[in-house]
C-alpha cells in the first residue's frame, strides 16, 4: 500500500524562516475565493487544493505572526491581539481542510486575518519585518 502523504524533514526550522512566501500570489488567490458568489463551479477536489494551499500559507503565516509578535514585551497590546489571533488560527488550523467553497473561502479569511495582524505587528516594531522575511 503505498503513501500519498510527503514528509518533509526539517530539523532546523529552515523553512519557516528562511522561504519566503509569495504575499502577492495568495492575496490574489485569497481575493479569488472570496470573490466567489455561490458555486464556483470546481471539483471538490480543486476545492480542496486550493484550501490546502491556504492551509499551507496560514501556518506559514501564523510563524511570522509569532516571531514577530514575540519581539514585543510580553505586556504589549499588540502581542496580546496577535495571541488572540493566533488562538483562533491555531482552533480553524486543527480542522481538515475540505473540498468545500465554505472550507476554502474559511482558510481565504484566515489568511487575510493573519496578514492583516502580521502588517499591523510591523508598523508598531519594525524590527518585526525582519523576524517575518
Amino acid at each position: 500500500m503505498s503513501s500519498t502523504h510527503l514528509v518533509l524533514h526539517d530539523p532546523e526550522g529552515r523553512f519557516d524562516t528562511e522561504l519566503p512566501l509569495d504575499r502577492e500570489l495568495h492575496k490574489c488567490l485569497v481575493k479569488a475565493v472570496l470573490g466567489w458568489t455561490g458555486n464556483p463551479g470546481l471539483p471538490p477536489a480543486d476545492l480542496q487544493q486550493i484550501a490546502l494551499l491556504l492551509t499551507g500559507t496560514a501556518r506559514a503565516v501564523a510563524a511570522d505572526v509569532r516571531r514577530a509578535a514575540d519581539l514585543l514585551p510580553e505586556d504589549h497590546a499588540a502581542r496580546a491581539l496577535a495571541d488572540v489571533v493566533l488562538e483562533e488560527a491555531d482552533r480553524r488550523l486543527s480542522v481538515p481542510p475540505e473540498g468545500s467553497t465554505r472550507c476554502a473561502q474559511n482558510r481565504a479569511r484566515l489568511v487575510r486575518a493573519l496578514y492583516e495582524r502580521l502588517d499591523r505587528l510591523v508598523a508598531v516594531a519594525p524590527q518585526a519585518a525582519a523576524a517575518a522575511s
